[in-house]
């Protein structure tokens, strides 16, 4: 069985509110062009509301960003309470997610730095995020070395990707991806759903 186990990405809704076309006119926007080139004229225009409309929402490109990456999180979240709710582990969902993402096309890291430069606490919930599920992958885990090596895989992986530095082909990140599932599977951690907030 390889890595790529009915990890679905999440849809938006049929209908969604002015922020939510909001939100995901400026994800495809940035996927499409980079968020270093993400205007706010341009995600108005594509979501079908007004410059009023969108700064209503967000009043700035920092805060578009932010809700942006905090929409991400969430998302992410979701889908590995969501494996973990049907029973999985908590490690190899991450391991999943990692391999989903990492066949994904990125715009690279020009937009991540843009958005630093623009807000220095751009990656705090980001941090956040990593720090709540290291702490819940080591919460139930049988070996927190090897929850660790596998989670800095998984991160390197991901790092790979946003900076553009492929180095490893299509098999050898597979094969990666197939060991760190297998050592994932056989640490059967599984973790607690996250805490609403």
């Amino acid at each position: 069985m390889g890595y790529l186990v009915s990890m679905m990405s999440p849809v938006f809704p049929v209908k969604m509110n002015a922020r939510d076309k909001i939100l995901a006119a400026a994800s495809e926007i940035s996927f499409e062009n980079g968020a270093a080139n993400l205007s706010l004229d341009a995600v108005a225009a594509r979501a079908g509301v007004s410059k009023g409309g969108l700064l209503y929402h967000f009043p700035n490109k920092a805060a578009l960003m932010r809700s942006m990456v905090e929409a991400f999180i969430d998302q992410a979240e979701a889908s590995l309470d969501e494996t973990v709710g049907r029973g999985g582990n908590l490690l190899s969902a991450l391991v999943c997610l990692t391999g989903t993402e990492c066949q994904k096309p990125t715009p690279g890291a020009a937009g991540v730095l843009a958005a630093i430069a623009e807000d220095p606490d751009f990656l705090k919930p980001i941090k956040d995020f990593k720090r709540r599920l290291l702490d819940r992958l080591f919460k139930n885990a049988e070996s927190s070395d090897d929850v660790l090596l596998i989670f800095l895989a998984a991160e390197g992986l991901r790092s790979l990707k946003l900076f553009e530095f492929d180095v490893l082909t299509a098999e050898e990140q597979e094969r990666a991806l197939n060991v760190m599932l297998a050592r994932a599977e056989a640490i059967r951690n599984s973790g607690a759903p996250a805490a609403s907030s």
